[in-house]
């Protein structure tokens, strides 16, 4: 009996470890299949967004004062319109765009340094890339960029969201900008960012962080630029003058008070009054001082902005006509200054 019992517990524990060991290689076996599963997934999606979006991305190349430059557009409308970078397109001159086979001289209609972006035009009829909602974007989110990197041939790069962030190196955005965990190479500037369902939503700006990351502005933010054009001819950024500060405590969630407002300007004549509670700008609601300076980037000058704070605990609502923007008047307020150019010059391919 004794021995009995010795021997049986022996065989049972072999038994065990060899079920435990097949179970293990199983699951192993299972996690490498839904992995590979996974990445072909990626791979798939990728590719097809390539293959849908890749004739409206255009190469570009023309000259400035450093030289020959080379970087990337996309065509936003069938006419021949195309965005890319401030960096590509703001101030260079002999501008030509690969289309295809073909080379087109291209016109610019905007140079935008305060959001980084440029319009250019040819004359052509064009494929298109569609708009997407930039503000649909999370963190994590899947993205795609499509350029053309270091003078190669149009290139997909895959990555995901890594940010949303309106200063960097404590120098603060004219707008929050979309932190893409995308490494961008030279000739990369003016790409578009596409999500999975090959909509536009951003363009690739600068590098960062030794290119393992970029910035794009969101392409809400590139509307604005392009409706500001298409309705006046120019690009009409707004201005209000109201200085606020934060509080210690938020007030209905918000923690922005009013502190003064600008001499001359629109904010001191509107019916708001210092130590009122900024709640809302426009279409924007305000929890913090970083939330003006964004809203602030969607004002249009001559144009009328409701504005709700709260005063005394009551929500009042008033609308102030912006002007035009003195400091964007008299220093074309870049985006990001002066590390912008330095890093927009990273991007482009130079001789």
């Amino acid at each position: 009996m004794l021995e009995t019992f010795g021997c049986r517990p022996v065989q049972s524990t072999r038994r065990l470890r060899a079920l435990n060991a097949g179970m293990i290689l199983l699951m192993l076996g299972a996690t490498r299949l839904l992995a590979q599963q996974g990445l072909n997934s990626i791979s798939s999606e990728v590719a097809r967004v390539f293959e849908s979006a890749k004739n409206a991305v255009v190469r570009i190349q023309a000259e400035d004062e450093h030289g020959r430059l080379s970087g990337t557009g996309f065509f936003i409308d069938p006419s021949g319109t195309i965005m890319t970078a401030y960096a590509v397109g703001g101030e260079s001159r002999d501008i030509i765009v690969e289309f295809g086979p073909n080379r087109y001289p291209a016109e610019r209609l905007v140079a935008d340094p305060r959001s980084g972006i440029a319009i250019l035009r040819l004359t052509a009829t064009t494929p298109w890339l569609p708009i997407g909602d930039s503000d649909e974007l999370k963190m994590a989110s899947p993205v795609v960029t499509i350029g053309y990197p270091m003078d190669l041939s149009v290139t997909p790069t895959f990555g995901m969201i890594g940010g949303f962030d309106l200063k960097y190196l404590n120098q603060y955005f004219s707008t929050t900008l979309i932190r893409a965990n995308i490494a961008a190479q030279r000739g990369e500037a003016g790409a578009p960012v596409l999500n999975l369902k090959g909509q536009v939503v951003g363009i690739l700006i600068f590098p960062i962080d030794n290119r393992t990351a970029c910035y794009a502005l969101p392409m809400k933010a590139a509307e604005k630029v392009r409706t500001d054009y298409v309705r006046f001819g120019e690009v009409r950024p707004g201005w209000v003058g109201v200085n606020v500060v934060e509080s210690e405590e938020p007030t209905h969630d918000s923690n922005v008070v009013i502190q003064s407002f600008a001499a001359g300007s629109p904010g001191m004549e509107s019916g708001l009054q210092p130590g009122d509670v900024l709640v809302r700008i426009g279409s924007m609601a305000i929890h913090s001082p970083p939330d003006v300076l964004n809203a602030s980037f969607f004002l249009t000058a001559d144009e009328d902005v409701p504005i709700t704070v709260l005063r005394d605990g009551k929500e009042i609502s008033v609308t102030v006509t912006a002007a035009e923007h003195p400091t964007f008047l008299q220093q074309k307020l870049p985006l990001f200054a002066p590390a912008n150019r330095e890093n927009s010059e990273r991007l482009r391919a130079s001789d």
